[in-house]
């Protein structure tokens, strides 16, 4: 089960109100806050892509450009010897942060959609007794 929907590039965060029996969410990855509701899934999916579809249109009758999501550039927060180390590293290697960041983020999205896919599974060990 996903707690996300997806239209036109942008997505979407879902949650349930249970106080007013109402579904509710926002689009996520960018500043400008659109909003959408339904009472249920097919009316929540219709708002939803009405709120990006007006979120689309508002941006091109104020002729701005709409924010994008997930445009590929983010703010990573480490402890300084931790930058040190990967810099001095990246250094040593003959290639950037960005590279190494790219590389791990790589491994780490592997590693997850396999887990997903139920390929986690660690192999026996036998005892030899």
């Amino acid at each position: 089960m996903s707690n996300m929907m997806q239209h036109k590039g942008y997505v979407g965060s879902v949650e349930y109100s249970a106080e007013d029996k109402t579904f509710f969410g926002k689009l996520d990855g960018i500043r400008d806050l659109v909003s959408f509701e339904g009472s249920d899934v097919d009316s929540l999916e219709t708002s939803f892509k009405e709120a990006v579809d007006d979120y689309l249109e508002l941006c091109k009758s104020e002729n701005r450009q709409p924010e994008k999501p997930f445009k590929g550039q983010f703010q990573v927060r480490t402890k300084p010897e931790i930058h040190r180390g990967l810099a001095l590293a990246a250094a040593k290697r003959k290639t950037n942060l960005n590279a190494i960041a790219e590389a791990a983020f790589e491994a780490f999205l592997a590693l997850t959609l396999k887990e997903t896919q139920g390929g986690n599974k660690q192999p026996q060990k036998r005892n030899s007794a």
